[in-house]
């Protein structure tokens, strides 16, 4: 099942990044409580234990990550700009077409790619400032429907399910995945292509299933083996999305020249 989007590793104190006082303490007992109570969580925490703790060694490291990081996830977006720009383009010209003839986008997926899923559908009702509002669904923010089909067909069909009752030739299905191997996804986009849908995944490592899937229209994998920097680069990538589609419709009612793909998957 998709993560959430929770990174481990060194973690800083909480307070303001300054210290005053010797660069080596220990913190009294009274406060971290018996080294025992902290367990494994000492690699993780230092700072907790009764042992000595070098606090720049610990801000040292803290910073490090941070940058390590950071530099992770600008690298990952280029290289997905560079292997899929102008497949971002096609789609949301694709979505746009679909969005002008009345359509509607459809939502999906598990775990932390649920919560994706949702923010993708509220980014099209709600957009920013200037943007035009488009009909969207979330198709896991309706507990009762989740857990009915869960509970009385499977787990498996929970998407199908929905996309059947709801989706038609006019509309967009946008299933989203870190492994890309869900397999209630995977129908789901069956179901969304036997019923004329625009078809759009959203996945991670090398595409899974998905990249062997012959029903989905538009496929974006995000190449790395961190689930952080997976879902990270993904919400990248399916704002630009929103990005693009909306100047494309703009573009249609305006005649406008058509837009490059936005900064934040350039740089």
């Amino acid at each position: 099942m998709d993560q959430a989007n929770t990174d481990t590793g060194p973690t800083a104190p909480t307070g303001p990044a300054t210290h005053t006082g010797p660069t080596t303490r220990s913190v009294p007992a009274s406060e971290a409580g018996p080294a025992s109570d902290i367990g494994s969580a000492g690699a993780l925490y230092p700072f907790l234990t009764n042992a000595p703790v070098d606090v720049d060694a610990v801000f040292e490291q803290v910073r490090h990550s941070i940058e390590t990081k950071a530099h992770e996830i600008r690298e990952l977006r280029v290289e997905v700009h560079r292997r899929d720009g102008d497949n971002l383009l096609r789609c949301a010209e694709a979505m746009a077409e679909r969005f002008a003839r009345g359509g509607r986008l459809l939502a999906f997926g598990n775990g932390g790619s649920s919560t994706d899923a949702q923010e993708i559908a509220s980014q099209f009702l709600h957009p920013d400032a200037g943007g035009t509002a488009l009909p969207a669904l979330g198709l896991t923010s309706d507990i009762a429907v989740v857990t009915a089909l869960c509970n009385d067909v499977g787990f498996d069909v929970i998407f199908a399910r929905q996309l059947g009752a709801f989706g038609g030739p006019n509309d967009i299905a946008v299933g989203i995945s870190t492994s890309g191997n869900s397999a209630n996804l995977l129908a789901g986009f069956e179901e969304a292509k036997s019923r004329g849908m625009l078809t759009v995944g959203i996945a991670g490592y090398e595409g899974g299933k998905m990249s062997e899937s012959d029903s989905i229209d538009h496929l974006f994998v995000v190449p790395s083996p961190s689930v952080h920097r997976i879902q990270e680069a993904q919400t990248t990538l399916y704002h630009a999305l929103w990005e693009l589609t909306q100047s494309a419709l703009s573009r249609d009612r305006d005649g406008a020249a058509p837009q490059g793909t936005p900064a934040s998957m350039r740089e």
